[in-house]
């Protein structure tokens, strides 16, 4: 390797990559995503799985990946290489190469694709914010994104730049994997992927609260078959919310969240008949955050470090929106298409927002230990 000038470090950064992406492509292993990457590592003592974590944060910080690429591109390096090896062992090197990028782009494919529930979900979310909400947030032009575009543009780039010019048949890909996702763009992609935010959604719930699932469906079948409909609908939602957060978190253990984690947040306690309680957003905010410790992060333009991360602070806001928005609709009592129109929007944010925040809040929640009560 030091007679190709690659350190022995990114040697083993890309078999370690090139194994993981194998494990979690392999479509005959019906294992869990975690039992395949524990297979990886099983022949791994400790001080070899060390040197695994050490060069993977040496040379995946700043700009080294892209100068990796710019030296396999570099014509005098090739060149360089092909007199080093001959012309026979140089194609066999650049074929095991392609062969090892091939793995990794079906890798990255498929995750790029799994991703995408989660991008409609959080556009979903956004849509029920208000450009005054978006601006408060300080981070408009991070929400201002396009996830589902974003993702649909990944996808099409490895499509037509990267798929096409690597050796896929020796990959897993299946037909599908290799497939235009979206031809003629979002508009039919995109319900499809709503179907399974529904979805995941109320599975996350009934995880959660089980008798509390039925709570979505009621509001389905009140706009569906009921005369009253958005009433009914907006009634059922506002149960859902309150009593999801606060069966998981009750208002005393909101509290010592909020003192333990955000102590200087505005917004968060008020008075209620003389005694200090949490508002909304802190019951929020405690239940996106499944109870857990809210880490610093480290700052930039866009993030102090410091208080709620964006993507918990803008999922909680869109819960404590859609809580508003539902009480106004709860007293609709004209039962007008308009209206309808409007609860389907808060529901499918609300959806979005629950599947994000209780995917979040169990992640939390993994590496947390709840809050203790003060002794009474």
């Amino acid at each position: 390797m030091a007679a190709l000038r690659i350190d022995e470090s990114v040697v083993l950064v890309v078999e370690t990559l090139v194994s993981l992406c194998s494990a979690l492509t392999n479509s005959a292993d019906t294992r869990p995503w975690h039992e395949r990457i524990e297979d990886c590592f099983a022949n791994t003592n400790d001080e070899d799985l060390q040197k695994i974590l050490i060069a993977f944060t040496e040379e995946f910080q700043g700009d080294k990946p892209k100068s990796w690429i710019e030296n396999f591109k570099n014509e005098n390096y090739k060149s360089f290489v092909e007199r080093l090896l001959g012309p026979a062992r140089y194609r066999l090197l650049i074929n095991a190469v392609k062969e090892d990028c091939a793995v990794v782009a079906l890798a990255f494919r498929r995750g790029i694709r799994a991703f995408m529930p989660f991008a409609v979900a959080w556009s979903d979310a956004l849509s029920l914010m208000s450009k005054e909400q978006l601006k408060a947030a300080n981070r408009a032009d991070v929400l201002a994104i396009n996830a589902i575009e974003m993702v649909i543009s990944i996808d099409d780039f490895l499509g037509e730049k990267v798929f096409s010019s690597l050796p896929m048949e020796v990959t897993a890909a299946t037909s599908r994997d290799l497939a235009v996702w979206a031809p003629d763009g979002p508009d039919n992609l995109v319900p499809q992927f709503r179907a399974l935010v529904t979805e995941a959604s109320a599975k996350r719930v009934e995880r959660a609260n089980s008798p509390l699932v039925r709570k979505i469906r009621g509001a389905r079948d009140a706009l569906r078959y009921s005369e009253d409909g958005v009433s009914q609908a907006a009634n059922s939602l506002i149960e859902l919310l309150d009593r999801i957060m606060r069966e998981a978190f009750p208002p005393a253990e909101v509290l010592l969240w909020v003192d333990k984690n955000l102590p200087g947040e505005p917004g968060l306690t008020h008075l209620k008949d003389g005694h200090r309680a949490p508002t909304k957003r802190a019951e929020a905010l405690c239940f996106v955050y499944g109870g857990g410790p809210v880490v610093l992060r480290e700052p930039n333009a866009l993030d102090s470090g410091e208080g709620p991360s964006l993507l918990h602070d803008i999922v909680a806001l869109v819960l404590v929106s859609a809580r508003n928005k539902l009480q106004r609709l709860k007293h609709a009592d004209s039962g007008t298409q308009e209206e309808r129109e409007q609860l389907m929007i808060v529901l499918s944010a609300l959806e979005g927002a629950l599947m994000l925040g209780l995917t979040f809040g169990h992640l939390s929640a993994e590496y947390s230990t709840p809050p203790e009560l003060p002794a009474a």
